[in-house]
């Protein structure tokens, strides 16, 4: 072997050996990683190399009628701009079995949905819903644009009909971990540390009772959405571990101290169902 051959071997070993390795992440729970390719462990997703550093996009909606009515159908629609140029995404990556997913939480914290707008040729998303009272309404997107991070984009719509008082009202939320009932099973929880930190992970134990039936919805075991009681802080999360029982793990942080209402939906023989806790996580002294 003559000696530029030779040089270039070593050369090419040296930057190999300079390389950082690839990390795989999931796009939508990037504390499950791995040295390989592969799909997350809790949600399900496709693990992505080296992902890219979090860019926040714009979240655009139009209402019509502009002027929005407590008890009447409007039509929204949904657009998601990249950030600097205002560019409108059109290519979105399928998440959870769904291109976009829609929460609407009411300022009273007494309505919630989680809805799957339709896609458009353009990128846009388009979605019928009836407010069902007078107020404000926290919008919250979830969806991830092709060539992007995963976005958890909030807006608020106020309806016409809203009482100005109440709007600067945070509602008082008092904490309540007592058995709910869904459509066709009743969920326990329970809490470690018992009693919750700010800041610190708190993991949430779902018992689910009956415990036959129990099926994936959109792509996981179950789906949470966490909110503070003035809709500043909104989590969306998924389980980490099923366990006999059955029994689903959930692993969150509540940012503040404070009571958080705490959504779950599970799914069992084809119902969905929907219910709601009340959790709070004391300052850490």
């Amino acid at each position: 072997m003559n000696k530029s051959v030779v040089g270039a071997v070593v050369v090419f070993f040296a930057a190999l050996a300079q390389s950082p390795p690839e990390d795989f992440v999931c796009p939508m729970d990037k504390d499950v990683r791995a040295a390989a390719p592969g799909l997350c462990r809790r949600c399900g997703m496709r693990l992505v190399a080296n992902l890219a550093e979090m860019e926040e996009f714009q979240l655009e909606v139009i209402t019509r009628p502009k002027a929005i009515d407590a008890g009447k159908p409007v039509e929204m629609e949904f657009q998601v701009l990249r950030p600097g140029s205002r560019e409108a995404a059109t290519d979105f990556v399928v998440v959870h079995e769904k291109l976009f997913h829609l929460f609407l939480v009411s300022h009273d914290l007494r309505h919630f949905a989680h809805e799957h707008p339709e896609p458009a040729a353009d990128g846009r998303f388009r979605f019928r819903h009836v407010f069902p009272a007078p107020g404000a309404y926290r919008v919250v997107a979830d969806c991830f644009p092709r060539g992007g991070t995963p976005q958890f984009l909030t807006r608020t719509l106020i309806t016409r009909d809203a009482p100005v008082g109440e709007l600067a009202r945070v509602p008082k939320l008092e904490k309540d971990l007592a058995p709910q009932k869904g459509e066709n099973l009743t969920v326990e929880l329970l809490t470690e540390p018992p009693q919750p930190l700010a800041g610190k992970e708190t993991l949430l134990f779902f018992r689910l009772r009956p415990g036959d039936g129990l099926e994936q919805y959109l792509g996981a075991w179950g789906h949470m959405l966490a909110a503070s009681a003035d809709l500043i802080d909104v989590v969306h999360d998924h389980p980490l571990y099923v366990t006999e029982g059955p029994q689903i793990q959930f692993n969150v942080i509540f940012p503040r101290e404070g009571v958080y209402r705490v959504w779950v939906q599970f799914q069992r023989n084809g119902v969905v169902n929907t219910v709601a806790f009340n959790v709070r996580a004391n300052a850490l002294r």
